[in-house]
């Protein structure tokens, strides 16, 4: 029986694997979240990370992967909002000095100063409420990302785009985390195309 190996630097940061592979008689785990998020951004927005200062907004999983994936690719500050203080502080202490814990309450006040704002949580969700969030507030280089897909358009997308600012949506991370999963198992790294999108958001409609 093939026995798992301690699963990489990602997976262990966000502290789940949703790919394992088979690698020369070993069966390895990785996470694929983090290359998704990193590839959608660079994908949507080029130069996204010359922004010294992040804003992430939820604690879960998807928070895990997002603030490790800025910390790898050198984002001096990333603070993580929450409505729970105490998950928001446990995902600062597990990433250390670079993460800082926020309330909720510091929402506005930390925006004139984030270059990339990150929501993580089910806000604008269908089916749940929209994620109310003055965009005006958001400085005019500002990159704004919403990880939800359905729909593919939050209102807080929406806003951003309408004032101006650079945005990646949900599905681009989703169709990004796929390339590294494809690659692992067949050997061939895809590239997300723009007809694969539209594929893909086609079936996203039908649904």
């Amino acid at each position: 029986m093939l026995e798992l190996t301690e699963p990489d630097a990602r997976a262990r940061a966000v502290g789940a694997a949703n790919t394992l592979w088979y690698d020369r008689g070993v069966l390895r785990a990785t996470n694929t979240d983090v290359e998704g998020f990193i590839g959608n951004l660079d994908a949507a927005a080029p130069g996204w990370d010359r922004t010294d200062e992040a804003l992430v907004l939820g604690s879960g999983g998807s928070a895990r992967a997002v603030v490790f994936g800025l910390l790898e690719r050198g984002i001096g500050r990333v603070h993580v909002i929450n409505r729970t203080a105490a998950r928001a502080q446990a995902l600062a202490d597990q990433f250390g000095s670079r993460v800082a814990a926020e309330g909720w309450d510091r929402l506005e006040a930390l925006l004139p100063n984030a270059g990339l704002f990150v929501n993580t949580t089910s806000l604008g969700m269908h089916g749940q409420p929209p994620l109310a969030l003055d965009v005006e507030l958001l400085p005019s280089h500002a990159v704004v990302v919403d990880i939800v897909y359905v729909p593919l358009q939050t209102a807080l997308l929406g806003a951003a785009r309408a004032r101006g600012l650079r945005t990646a949506d949900g599905l681009g991370m989703l169709l990004h985390q796929a390339v590294r999963g494809f690659e692992l198992w067949f050997g061939h790294r895809p590239q997300v195309t723009p007809e694969l999108r539209a594929l893909v958001e086609a079936d996203l409609t039908k649904a």
